[in-house]
C-alpha cells in the first residue's frame, strides 16, 4: 500500500477495524485496533471475510457519526494457484448496500494512485509515456490509467481471462507475459 496512504489512515483515525492479512498489518504498526469504532479499512483479508467481522464493520459504520469505509482497492478477484479467488470488491459493495456508506478507494484503479505513482517517479506531465502492464483488464488497465492516458498492455498471466482484451478495444497491446511486454518497450 502507499506509504502516504498508511500515514493518512494511521494520522486520521484513533481506532479503525483493519481487515488486513498479518503481513499487511505491520504498515499499521501502532495504530491500537482494540475495540475499533471509527472507521472500517479493508484489503485482501480472505481470513477476515466472515459474517462476525462484516457484521462488525456494518456496525461501525452504521453507529459512527461519519465513520468512513476505506477500500484498498475493490478487486474482483484475484489469483492463486488454484484458480481465480473473489476479491474484496464484493465484500466492500456489501457494505456499502447495507450501511448506506460510500467507501473511498485508495488503490487501484483510481486515478489518484496513478497520478501518486507518476508523480513519485517524477513524470508528472508524461503520462501519455507511461507503461501500465496489468493481467487485470479492469484494476490495472482500466480507470485511472486509461483516463490519463496511459499506454496499457494487458498479458495473458495471473488474472487474465480469455478474451478481455475484447472487453476494452482501447488497450495498446496485448502480451502473453510480463517480459514480453517489456521486450516491447525496451525494443520499440
Amino acid at each position: 500500500m502507499n506509504e502516504r496512504i498508511i500515514l493518512f489512515i494511521k494520522f486520521t483515525f484513533a481506532r479503525p477495524l483493519l481487515f488486513l492479512e498479518e503481513d499487511a498489518l505491520e504498515d499499521f504498526s501502532g495504530v491500537p485496533t482494540e475495540e475499533p469504532n471509527d472507521s472500517v479499512v479493508i484489503g485482501l483479508s480472505p481470513t477476515n471475510f466472515r459474517y462476525d467481522m462484516l457484521n462488525k464493520a456494518f456496525r461501525i459504520l452504521i453507529n459512527s457519526k461519519d465513520a468512513p469505509l476505506i477500500a484498498v482497492h475493490k478487486g474482483k478477484y484475484y489469483a492463486e494457484q488454484d484458480g481465480l479467488s473473489m476479491g474484496p470488491g464484493a465484500f466492500v459493495e456489501a457494505l456499502e448496500y447495507s450501511s448506506g456508506v460510500k467507501s473511498t478507494v485508495v488503490g487501484k484503479p483510481e486515478k489518484a494512485i496513478y497520478e501518486m505513482a507518476i508523480e513519485d517517479m517524477g513524470l508528472k506531465g508524461q503520462e501519455k509515456h507511461v507503461v501500465m502492464i496489468g493481467d487485470d483488464i479492469w484494476q490495472d488497465l482500466g480507470g485511472g490509467a486509461k483516463e490519463l492516458g496511459m499506454i496499457r498492455y494487458l498479458v495473458k498471466t495471473g488474472k487474465y481471462r480469455s478474451g478481455d482484451e475484447s472487453r476494452d478495444p482501447t488497450i495498446d497491446g496485448v502480451f502473453e507475459n510480463f517480459e514480453k511486454a517489456v521486450d516491447r518497450i525496451v525494443n520499440g
